[in-house]
């Protein structure tokens, strides 16, 4: 579920999407897309994580949901993912969302040509930039788009087909505003911190950003990963899984774990920004994809960000003796992203102490 950044270098070149090159290569995968430099090859067959499915309604201020909030932290604590339910969109809608994602990847390359990305630029339709001419490639097409602030949206991107997807990317979105003050309210409450602690450092100015993901199957699924293990640079990244195709990993306890699929749910995890927030206490998971060798798989990840401005360190109140302060202070923490992804490394060892 990586997500966007302003790169420290240029683009060198560009590249076809994945879709492209299927259509040329049936056999071979393209050597760019091959795993090198000591990537672990991916393992389709890992054990399942027990993810918590925590119920949001159980979350508010008013209710009694104590042991709701408990499973939060414990999760959050131990790196975990979780799925919230009865979070206020329908499996209906759900679906609606997930059938707009299908229908814009299955729409001719032409004409999705006309929500290309531009060179040096993540926002729009396409893969990933290109940096060095020995980079390791993601089996992955993508459309990338800012959804929030709507002032910030680049409508030359929003895709017209099919019909009904701006209305209902607009619709979630909306309902994703709650869902994130929802949940970043309940992180404060069970830390016993201020309630409002996590929101004010997401902020007025907060940035959400959509990135809708098409794994096409590969003939060598053993060699190739949808994602690179990393971990967000986000505050939180809110995930719609693929209702049948799993695909999504997470790392823990140095062992990697399959992440179930649970319809009706999204999957959520906290990002660098909040681990950096709380000292360590809560967790970044590192997480990857690994592709299917029959099977397309799509997903819809949003990534939730304060203002690039804003300065992310440690809550003063969760720095003591026995637990003295593990980061500094560091603003535009997205800007260093892009980079350290692409060497296989974690943003986050920038703001180690």
């Amino acid at each position: 579920m990586a997500e966007s950044s302003t790169p420290a270098k240029f683009e060198l070149l560009a590249t076809k999407t994945v879709q492209e090159q299927l259509t040329e290569v049936e056999i071979l995968v393209p050597q760019n897309y091959i795993l090198k430099d000591g990537i672990p090859l991916p393992d389709p067959s890992v054990e399942f994580m027990d993810v918590p499915v925590i119920d949001l309604g159980l979350l508010t201020p008013y209710s009694e949901g104590v042991e709701e909030l408990d499973k939060l932290r414990s999760a959050l604590i131990t790196g975990c993912c979780f799925h919230v339910i009865n979070h206020g969109m329908t499996a209906e809608f759900l679906d609606e969302v997930r059938e707009i994602i299908k229908q814009f990847f299955a729409i001719p390359v032409e004409e999705k040509q006309k929500y290309l990305r531009e060179v040096n630029d993540f926002e729009g339709y396409g893969n990933d930039m290109v940096l060095s001419e020995q980079q390791t490639l993601d089996w992955t097409d993508r459309l990338y788009l800012t959804v929030y602030p709507p002032d910030q949206r680049k409508l030359k991107f929003w895709p017209e087909n099919p019909i009904s997807f701006r209305d209902t990317l607009d619709q979630f979105t909306s309902r994703l505003q709650v869902i994130t003050e929802t949940i970043l309210m309940s992180m404060a409450r069970s830390l016993n911190l201020e309630e409002d602690c996590f929101m004010d450092k997401y902020g007025e100015q907060r940035k959400m950003e959509a990135r809708f993901n098409l794994y096409p199957p590969c003939s060598r699924p053993d060699c190739v990963l949808g994602f690179k293990p990393h971990s967000d640079s986000s505050i939180i990244t809110i995930v719609l899984q693929d209702k049948e195709v799993e695909g999504l990993q997470f790392l823990k306890d140095d062992r990697w774990f399959r992440a179930p699929i649970v319809p009706e749910a999204l999957l959520i995890n906290v990002g660098d920004q909040v681990e950096i927030m709380t000292n360590g206490l809560f967790k970044s998971p590192v997480h990857k994809v690994v592709i299917n060798g029959e099977k397309e798989r799509i997903s819809l990840a949003v990534f939730c960000f304060p203002d690039s401005g804003t300065e992310i360190k440690p809550f003063d109140c969760l720095i003591n003796e026995s637990r003295p302060r593990l980061y500094k202070k560091i603003k535009n923490y997205g800007d260093i992203f892009f980079e350290y992804y692409q060497q296989g490394r974690r943003p986050i060892e920038a703001a180690i102490m």
